[in-house]
């Protein structure tokens, strides 16, 4: 039997006879449903954040692997995690099939190697302190189906994200996360709503992850890298929030903090000096939130 992310859905059988309305209402119709398959999954998300900060707290590191649209998406969430949290990009990586090309063109062939995802572990240093998380539509991806057996014999934490709770990638992994989105509007195309759900489960992983290390301070992004003029202007913001300042006194405190709003947040918060304020963020694992807790 066909994976449900194969199967033909009955719903949009004739969507090539639709008008463009009508073609992305069914679809608008179709993705309402993600958001509730992915709340039926929810506790095994939490046992892999809970999973995960465990392996990064030990000086692991996590590596989300998978191929085409799959693994696109892990490599966008890793990529999205220094700016956000203030993390290494070492932190959190994306490994997917057929390396850069396979970012901006189609290389899916490449899905059918499950011996090349070792390979392309053990080129990134995978090893047992680390968390591998393989994502897959089917969940029955060759080369994904690889890298999970191979995290697993080298001893990683091993993570499947999938839309099909019966694939062989759930069978293998210590953690099984697979919302049930049913049949795609286009049949096969699970770029849609099983890459929606994949999505919205990554965002889930890494958010959750930084937020239980302490690289979140309430709801800001305390650990945000001020690389960029859109950035530094955010960072400034934050911390005239933060710290209930004027703005052009956020701003001389930016720049005091050399534009590390972790350490601008510290220093006005706790009126301490610049040298201060990056020593108890060091003794805190870089957290604003412990490190100034760590003052009462």
């Amino acid at each position: 039997m066909k994976p449900v992310t194969e199967q033909a859905n009955p719903k949009t059988k004739d969507i090539d006879l639709k008008s463009a309305i009508e073609i992305v209402r069914l679809i608008n119709e179709e993705d309402r449903t993600v958001a509730d398959s992915v709340s039926k999954v929810l506790d095994s998300v939490a046992a892999a954040i809970d999973a995960i900060v465990e392996r990064l707290s030990a000086g692991g590191r996590l590596f989300y692997i998978g191929t085409g649209t799959s693994g696109r998406l892990g490599v966008l969430d890793a990529s999205e995690c220094p700016p956000t949290f203030g993390v290494s990009p070492d932190t959190v990586q994306g490994i997917i099939a057929g390396g850069y090309d396979a970012l901006h063109k189609s290389v899916e062939s490449a899905e059918d190697d499950p011996g090349q995802a070792a390979r392309d572990m053990e080129e990134a240093g995978v090893g047992s302190r680390d968390a591998v998380v393989g994502i897959s539509a089917s969940g029955n991806t060759p080369y994904t189906l690889g890298a999970l057996r191979h995290a697993k014999q080298i001893g990683a934490l091993v993570v499947a994200v999938t839309c099909n709770p019966s694939s062989q990638m759930a069978g293998e992994a210590d953690i099984s996360i697979a919302p049930v989105v049913g049949p795609e509007v286009i049949a096969g195309s699970s770029r849609l709503k099983a890459g929606t759900a994949q999505k919205m489960i990554l965002n889930m992983l890494s958010t959750g992850a930084m937020i239980r290390l302490g690289l979140v301070c309430g709801n800001l992004m305390s650990n945000l890298k001020a690389s960029n003029a859109k950035l530094r202007a955010r960072a400034r913001a934050i911390l005239a929030e933060e710290a209930k300042l004027e703005a052009d006194e956020a701003a001389r405190i930016c720049e005091e903090a050399n534009n590390d709003l972790r350490v601008a947040i510290v220093m006005a918060r706790a009126r301490v000096s610049r040298d201060e304020a990056e020593r108890l963020l060091a003794a805190h694992n870089h957290s604003v939130r412990r490190a100034l807790d760590s003052l009462n």
